[in-house]
């Protein structure tokens, strides 16, 4: 395995602020492409399944390459120490309830009130941190995180048009709520918890996860039929194609490395550039006009990064993520 080294350093790596701010802007079509497919008559569950099965194809072929280059090593999950186990079925299955509920929340209430209640996450993220001592929550810190949590505020809020009819749905809003405590968990401990597994293997065990659970659910609930609706309509596959390795394989493997390069509390902060994506990708899909004040919104979120990027708390030292490169996970 590589090696891994604490080293002191005066400021966080700009490469993980540019990895996490690539991500959230992948993960920002999710909305749009999320809707799109349950007009083309997808369920959540289906979409949620499909999602999985593809974005594990695709970055099981990616590790696959990278074997067959020589690039990787074949490390066993029965290799590694029980915590690290533990550490990684858990992230797999918060990978699995978050995903589930939040795109269940996008069907039941609008995509706006469903971001506000998701993206409260950065600010559990902190709490939990904080709390545990593996962070310290200092004064730029505290700056960023309100600056962007009230630039979300301000992107996603003015969507919410009274005039158009606000979907208020009080399952719908718990369960984005209920999706943002599983991404607080899958934060939480994915910072260190399974370090030794690179990237893209740990992120080949979540997107499988999430695709078995998602058949078992539907099988479960007599949903069966309607996962098998992309086969039955082969129209959605272009889309489903484009939402897996776009929108699941590549930003949640970008996702897991910059959270392992400047933390949970940093990655979680700069996560919240994704509803700025996902209102201008309305604007341009949908013909929805950009308010200034969504503007100013993102223009705060794109402040609280470069206070981030300049700054480190006293003392702090940044524990540099295991090279691609390292062991694979079969």
């Amino acid at each position: 395995m590589a090696a891994m080294s604490a080293t002191a350093v005066p400021r966080p790596p700009i490469t993980g602020f540019l990895i996490v701010i690539v991500a959230a802007s992948l993960f920002g079509m999710l909305g749009p492409l999320s809707r799109f497919a349950y007009d083309a008559g997808m369920t959540p569950l289906a979409f949620v399944a499909w999602r999985g099965a593809i974005g594990l194809t695709a970055t099981a072929a990616f590790i696959g390459w990278r074997i067959r280059r020589g690039s990787e090593r074949r490390t066993r999950l029965r290799d590694l120490d029980g915590g690290a186990r533990l550490s990684l079925a858990v992230a797999a299955v918060m990978g699995f309830t978050l995903n589930l509920a939040m795109f269940i929340a996008f069907d039941l209430v609008t995509v706006a009130l469903a971001l506000l209640g998701f993206y409260t996450y950065p600010v559990m993220v902190a709490l939990v941190n904080v709390a545990s001592g593996r962070e310290t929550l200092d004064r730029p810190r505290m700056v960023a995180l309100a600056l962007a949590v009230a630039g979300m505020i301000a992107v996603v809020a003015s969507q919410l048009d009274p005039a158009a009819g606000i979907r208020f749905d009080a399952i719908g809003f718990g369960l984005a709520l209920g999706a943002a405590l599983s991404q607080t968990i899958y934060v939480v401990v994915s910072r260190a918890g399974y370090r030794q597994v690179p990237a893209d293997q740990a992120m080949a065990v979540v997107l499988a996860t999430t695709a078995v659970c998602s058949v078992v659910v539907g099988l479960l609930t007599g949903n069966g039929s309607a996962l098998g609706y992309p086969v039955r309509d082969p129209s959605v596959l272009p889309l489903l194609a484009f939402t897996g390795l776009f929108a699941a394989a590549i930003p949640s493997t970008m996702f897991l490395t910059g959270i392992r390069l400047i933390g949970g509390t940093r990655a979680g902060i700069l996560m919240l550039f994704e509803p700025v994506v996902g209102v201008a990708l309305a604007a341009v899909l949908l013909g929805e006009s950009l308010a200034p004040v969504q503007v100013l919104g993102g223009i705060a979120i794109l402040a609280a990064a470069v206070i981030l990027q300049r700054t480190a708390a006293p003392g702090e030292r940044a524990v540099a993520a295991p090279a691609i490169e390292a062991d694979a996970v079969a």
